[in-house]
């Protein structure tokens, strides 16, 4: 497949998975919004943190080195090699369930049973959706080898969905089900989602469609585990690649849900204070996740495909690597207009946002500035998400190892830092406290790109230059929503606040226009994809 067809049908997928992430977030921003009016805040804090970390950190722990290997290189391999492989993700998943599972009951503070009724019931469930989900696993990346975005936005949405409907008429007819509602939901999430790439694949394998595209996957018995004579069950390649990345994952879960994990197993926060912070994360991330990590997963499936791993760039087609380079310099440019925006209006705004969100539980505490912080910290996202996608897309083997040493350091560092800085500031210190680790892995990514680059004529790190008049509007914008801010939000009656939003909205229009004139470049790319 050639490069610029690569280039078209990721950005198609990045869109794509954007726009259901969208629904994933405005969804779980309603559901939560719901729930606050039916639930107490220590079961959403115990359900929304403890048992989704358990969830989070299987899955994340059995199949994320797996994706990685597995989606390097061309779509053009031994798939039976491949799916042997992924299936072992399986085995994996059932051992750290049952390893996790017996931390979670057994090591950890349990829950009030009057306050959090069901918790054994709810560790079981969740740890069982997650060895549930990965029984899908071959068929999610032989679908997101393939680019198939249609799948991938009907299988999640309707999972979503589904899952949103049980949950709702559980919170309403039978509120006093405790974590039965959250675990039930769970269940069916997964069970839709596996569910949906099943059936698809039985429709697919061996129709027209399939055999017009000169699908690699001729039958769906070749979908399962299967030995092939004289040839080995996996392909050593990826499954020393794959043993890399799993070390990397690792770290990179400590480092990406470190905040829950110090809450889970230091107890610095109660449980209503966790499901308080689980809102308020909820509510900033809205942007980050539909948005920054779609363009994450599809250009990471951009950048392994066009570049090959582990070449310097004179050893590189130079076409692909000016391509290349190209769409990494206009990715950094969007996503840092795109933090930039959200961090100058999110902080005079994240008052007012919580109080129309959730009243005066939210926005006469540590909300507020919990939620102003996280607006800063969405631009470490950004900048991160898309440094990090190339790096881990170019880095070879030895690479890897070398980044792992400095992860290891890098966890170590982060979870102290974390434990001391939210005994000093509270639950805003978990977000000090993961700007510092964005920041610290954004160094280590513009530092491997730099030296990528060096050697050609590519300078892709301009994009993290915002034009001068751009970057003037942006000083003056912050300066005029924090004085709006300071003279009509948020007890001054709904007219004062009328007319803060409107503030904003003048400054957020001169941005956008500001924008358009002066970074053409990049609405064009934009425009183009």
């Amino acid at each position: 497949m050639a490069a610029q067809d690569v280039l078209g049908q990721t950005a198609r997928l990045a869109s794509s998975s954007a726009l259901l992430q969208v629904l994933f977030r405005v969804v779980t921003f309603g559901l939560n919004a719901f729930t606050l009016r039916y639930l107490s805040r220590e079961l959403i804090g115990v359900a929304n943190v403890r048992l989704t970390l358990l969830y989070s950190t299987v899955v994340f722990l059995a199949r994320e080195a797996f994706r990685r290997a597995c989606l390097s290189g061309s779509a053009k391999r031994n798939w039976t090699k491949t799916i042997n492989l992924l299936w072992l993700t399986v085995p994996l998943g059932v051992f750290w369930s049952l390893i996790l599972g017996l931390v979670w009951l057994h090591l950890l503070e349990v829950p009030d049973p009057s306050v959090v009724p069901h918790y054994q019931a709810g560790v079981v469930a969740f740890g069982l959706s997650a060895i549930i989900e990965l029984l899908g696993e071959p068929f999610w990346v032989l679908a997101q080898a393939h680019l198939f975005v249609r799948l991938k936005v009907i299988a999640e949405s309707l999972s979503v969905v589904s899952k949103c409907i049980l949950m709702v008429t559980l919170v309403i007819l039978y509120p006093h089900w405790g974590l039965y509602i959250f675990s039930l939901a769970q269940l069916l999430y997964v069970s839709v989602l596996v569910m949906c790439y099943v059936i698809y694949f039985v429709m697919f394998l061996g129709s027209p469609e399939a055999t017009k595209k000169s699908f690699p996957v001729a039958r769906v018995k070749a979908l399962l585990p299967s030995f092939v004579e004289d040839e080995t069950f996996v392909n050593w390649k990826e499954a020393r690649l794959t043993w890399s990345f799993f070390k990397q994952s690792f770290l990179k879960q400590i480092l990406t849900e470190g905040e829950r994990y110090v809450m889970t197993f230091l107890n610095v926060l109660n449980f209503g204070d966790q499901g308080v912070y689980d809102i308020v994360n909820n509510l900033g991330s809205l942007v980050a996740r539909f948005i920054f990590l779609p363009i994450e997963e599809s250009f990471y499936v951009f950048f392994a495909k066009v570049l090959e791993r582990g070449k310097t760039v004179k050893d590189q087609k130079q076409d692909d690597v000016a391509m290349a380079a190209n769409v990494l310099e206009l990715l950094l440019k969007l996503v840092l207009l795109i933090g930039l925006t959200i961090t100058v209006f999110g902080y005079a705004y994240s008052q007012l946002a919580l109080d129309i969100y959730g009243g005066s539980m939210l926005s006469s505490g540590t909300g507020p500035d919990l939620l102003r912080c996280y607006s800063l910290y969405v631009l470490f996202l950004a900048v991160n998400g898309v440094t990090e996608c190339f790096t881990s897309a170019l880095m070879c083997k030895e690479e890897v190892d070398r980044y792992n040493f400095v992860m290891l350091a890098l966890s170590f560092i982060f979870l102290c830092i974390s434990y001391f800085l939210t005994h000093w500031y509270g639950s805003v210190g978990f977000i000090l406290a993961n700007c510092f680790n964005m920041g610290i892995r954004i160094a280590h990514s513009t530092h491997y790109i730099y030296h990528f680059f060096r050697e050609s004529t590519h300078r892709p790190l301009r994009g993290l230059l915002p034009s001068p008049a751009l970057l003037l509007v942006y000083i003056l914008s912050a300066v005029v929503t924090a004085f709006s801010e300071m003279l009509f939000c948020c007890d001054k009656g709904w007219m004062a606040r009328l007319i803060h939003i409107s503030t904003g909205a003048l400054c957020l229009a001169a941005t956008l226009v500001t924008m358009f004139c002066s970074e053409t470049k990049l609405i064009h790319f934009v425009r183009n994809q």
